[in-house]
Parts: structure tokens; C-alpha cells; sequence
């Protein structure tokens, strides 16, 4: 981070002990941070001025978690990464259909949680993209290049990967990576996006051996944490 630039991230928790422990660790990181523990508080600060990041509890008084995301996502595009206590699929599924960028389990890590939030930030502030000193993408050519060499992809798979490689981070749902797939649905079904991921993961180790950027996340789906 340059001198004296410091980026807001708000802790939207209505535990203080968390919310104190979150705002601490992000000071100790070189962010300015702020604590809300209400979800319609938290809203009108985010409308009045867009944090860097959001650290959003999924159980909030006023409105939870899920209404703040909705809420957010209709005017900003800000990374949010969800915490939750409730572990259940539906919960995780709906926090991340609904905008979120990435969530976090209770209990948790909290240099987890920093970690997160700085990968967040590397993907909004746009340092990883279509193309890196790793991959590159030829839309054109429906084309993927890992270290140089041209992945054997079929469309499918190269559809599947674009859309990892241009969020990287951040979770996907299987249905999430279904829908990238378009005119291919029909051919698609939940445990055939398994299938599709260990190719993909196949291809790029057999370019890349010691490379394992595609990342599973229980009961949820998959995540591209790149390569360094």
C-alpha cells in the first residue's frame, strides 16, 4: 500500500467483540476501518461514501445481510465478503447469488478474513484480469494460453475458465458456473461441473505441474486463487 493511502474498509457486525477484533486487525494492516451494527445504518453510510471493501454479518438487526447486499449491488460494485454463522447451503448459496464476492464461516480466522479482503481488493482495483504474466485469453479464438502453452480446452471448458480467471477470488456456486455457459445448459447438470473442473485443473497441471489455483469450497463450489 503507497504511504500515507489508506483504504476504507466498514465492518458491518452487530457483535462488538467481532466487530472490535475485525476493526483492529484492519488497523494493524494499514486500512482505515469502521464499524456499523446495523444493516439499514450500514446501507445509508455506504450511499453517502463507498468504502473500499465491506465486511458484511449475515444476521443483522434493521435489515440483514442479504437486503444490505441486494441494496448495494443496485448502485456499486464494491467487493463484499460475507461472514455467516449459519453454514447451511441455502444461506451460503443466497449470500453469494445475491452479490456477495466471497464468504467466511464463524468461526473464523481472523488473518483469514484479511487475506480475503486483500484479494478482494487486488481483483476490483483491476491488477489481475483477462490476462496476467500467467494466462491470457483469446476471445476470438475461444482460446486460453497458461505460461505460454495453449490449453486443449473445448468450448465449454473454455467458457468455465474465463469466467473464473476474470474473478479471481472470488466463490462460485456451481449454478453460478452453469449460467456462464449459455447455449451449452442443456447439456449441464450440477455434478458435470465437477467433471469440467478436474479437466481443467488435468490441462493446466500438465502445463503448469505445481500449479493448484482451482480451489474447491465445500457445499458451495469453486474458486480461482491465481498462481504466483
Amino acid at each position: 500500500m503507497s504511504e500515507g493511502v489508506r483504504r476504507r474498509v466498514l465492518v458491518v457486525e452487530d457483535d462488538a467483540k467481532i466487530a472490535q477484533l475485525l476493526v483492529d486487525y484492519l488497523h494493524d494492516e494499514g486500512f482505515e476501518a469502521e464499524a456499523i451494527a446495523n444493516g439499514r445504518d450500514a446501507l445509508q453510510g455506504i450511499e453517502r461514501s463507498v468504502p473500499a471493501a465491506v465486511i458484511l454479518d449475515l444476521m443483522l438487526p434493521g435489515l440483514d445481510g442479504i437486503g444490505v447486499c441486494r441494496a448495494v449491488r443496485a448502485f456499486s460494485d464494491v467487493p463484499i465478503l460475507m461472514l455467516t454463522a449459519r453454514v447451511d447451503e441455502v444461506d451460503r448459496l443466497l449470500g453469494l447469488d445475491t452479490g456477495a464476492d466471497d464468504y467466511v464461516c464463524k468461526p473464523f480466522s481472523p488473518r483469514e478474513v484479511m487475506a480475503r479482503v486483500r484479494a478482494l481488493l487486488r481483483r476490483a482495483e483491476g491488477r489481475i484480469g483477462a490476462t496476467s504474466a500467467v494466462w491470457s485469453v483469446d476471445e476470438e479464438g475461444l482460446r486460453i494460453a497458461w505460461r505460454g502453452e495453449w490449453l486443449p480446452l473445448t468450448p465449454l471448458e473454455f467458457r468455465m475458465l474465463r469466467r473464473l480467471l476474470g474473478r479471481p477470488g472470488r466463490v462460485f456456486s456451481r449454478a453460478q458456473l452453469l449460467d456462464s455457459l449459455h447455449e451449452d445448459l442443456r447439456d449441464v447438470s450440477d455434478r458435470a461441473i465437477d467433471s469440467h473442473i478436474k479437466n481443467l485443473r488435468r490441462k493446466i497441471q500438465a502445463v503448469d505441474p505445481d500449479s493448484l489455483c482451482i480451489e474447491s469450497v465445500y457445499g458451495v463450489g469453486y474458486r480461482f486463487d491465481p498462481p504466483g
